[in-house]
């Protein structure tokens, strides 16, 4: 076992960390994008951590808040009581939901929001006497979280490896990816939503219950950009089949994209929106102040069970929290105070033809196979073969390998892999807060670039 290893597993820590290779930085502070730890060093924080923190760190009127919120009240029983901040962030969000999307459901995390949203679908389903409908179809690649149902919709067979057997069997279509199933425009089915439409004639339409999607690329396929016309086709679809469109935006929701939703992005063919049945939201809602998700949904849904059993099934202790809710209340007024969102749009422009230009020509673009993103997201695609775009062997880590290259010289990013077939394929998601000025975008690319090019000199030796 070596030093780092060690020491993560049988240090002084009493701490059971998510990883336990190595040694963790002890973080101290955090200032707008950088973090500084214990020991003086600091890092621009690329990746907003968990692609979480949009407003920035150390916002003293969000942190004022989450304080004032926490001296007057903490915590109530949300099946009991209701709280100025639950409701003032429910009246915010229906402001800014597409038509029809007007309740909100709030919970801790990304996971518990989508959870929910998968048993909220079928306990629609059933109370307006569609019981057969419990198929759910999803997309691969494509995450949806960590607690089993959610789990269970997600790609992610390194997760699977370890709980399979306790999970659901769900239906899966090959997800929009344009570096790897055609550009935008193809006649694939993965393009054109022709795939939906044939899992669900071989499922049997009466018995699928929801369609889920992250509507641009999460960190499974690395900021991928289906075509513009890919989720009017979804829409169709869902109507004509009686199938709820589950919009998860956990990642891309809350301005990431450069728009508050990522499914802004698209329009129906009479260019009116898009309108999901449901939403999911986490991450940025509350900027990484307090945890908080929130799922979002129509009216008609919630009435169909208010006038049935009158019970969401879903129970959650810290559901409909004030302190959480006041948090991201806070995180939001922000941004709309600041107009980060509309920030996230014309930086994130900025954003990626820097990362572009720097990575392109930069030390390791012999294994850079595409840079890619929209707004505030990006990421970098690494392959052994520029040509075949033939992903490197898992082993070699190097998704792995450039987070480390990264940090030593004090950039975070995020890592993925898996994508390429489910076992292979790395890539890095770069996702700053929106506040991140020009010349800080500039160290991150120049970073990023430095850091690839680490990686590459690595691989060849």
């Amino acid at each position: 076992m070596t030093d780092a290893r060690r020491s993560a597993v049988a240090g002084a820590s009493h701490v059971f960390y998510r990883k336990l290779h190595r040694a963790l930085p002890r973080i101290v502070r955090g200032e707008g994008v950088w973090l500084y730890d214990d020991r003086g060093k600091r890092y621009l924080d690329g990746s907003g951590g968990a692609m979480v923190v949009n407003a920035g760190h150390g916002v003293p009127e969000i942190a004022d808040a989450v304080g004032a919120q926490a001296k007057a009240l903490a915590y109530v029983n949300g099946t009991i009581f209701t709280n100025g901040p639950v409701e003032a962030l429910a009246d915010l969000l229906a402001a800014k939901t597409p038509p029809g999307i007007d309740r909100a459901y709030f919970l801790s995390s990304g996971s518990e929001a989508v959870e929910a949203a998968l048993k909220l679908a079928r306990q629609y389903h059933v109370e307006r006497g569609e019981s057969s409908r419990r198929a759910i179809i999803a997309r691969t690649p494509g995450y949806h979280g960590n607690t089993m149902l959610a789990l269970s919709a997600s790609a992610r067979e390194h997760y699977k490896k370890f709980y399979g057997p306790w999970l659901l069997d769900v239906v899966m279509i090959g997800a929009p990816y344009p570096y790897r199933s055609g550009p935008l425009g193809a006649i694939s089915p993965e393009m054109t939503g022709d795939a939906l439409e044939s899992a669900i004639q071989k499922a049997g339409p009466e018995s699928v219950a929801a369609f889920i999607a992250e509507p641009i690329g999460g960190s499974s396929t690395g900021a991928s950009v289906p075509p513009p016309e890919y989720y009017g086709r979804i829409r169709e679809i869902c109507d004509r089949h009686g199938v709820l469109f589950i919009a998860d935006e956990v990642l891309t929701g809350a301005g990431r994209t450069g728009k508050f939703f990522a499914l802004e992005h698209f329009r129906m063919p009479d260019g009116s929106a898009v309108v999901p049945d449901i939403i999911t939201m986490g991450k940025g809602l509350n900027g990484g102040y307090a945890p908080l998700s929130a799922m979002l949904t129509k009216s008609t849904i919630v009435e169909t069970i208010a006038q049935g059993s009158g019970n969401f099934q879903h129970a959650q202790t810290y559901s409909h929290n004030p302190l959480g809710a006041a948090a991201a209340l806070a995180t939001m007024r922000y941004l709309d105070k600041h107009r980060l969102v509309e920030r996230a749009r014309t930086m994130g422009a900025v954003l990626q033809t820097k990362l572009r230009d720097a990575v392109l020509q930069g030390p390791g673009a012999d294994i850079v196979g595409d840079v890619r993103g929209i707004g505030m997201l990006a990421a970098v695609e690494f392959v052994a073969d520029l040509q075949t775009k033939r992903a490197f062997p898992r082993a070699n880590k190097v998704a792995e390998m450039l987070v480390d290259k990264a940090l030593e010289r004090g950039l975070v990013v995020w890592p993925n892999v898996g994508h390429a077939d489910g076992v292979d394929g790395d890539l890095a998601m770069i996702a700053p807060p929106f506040t991140i000025s020009e010349d800080e975008i500039d160290t991150l690319a120049s970073s990023l670039s430095s850091a690839i090019g680490d990686v590459a000199h690595a691989l060849s030796t």
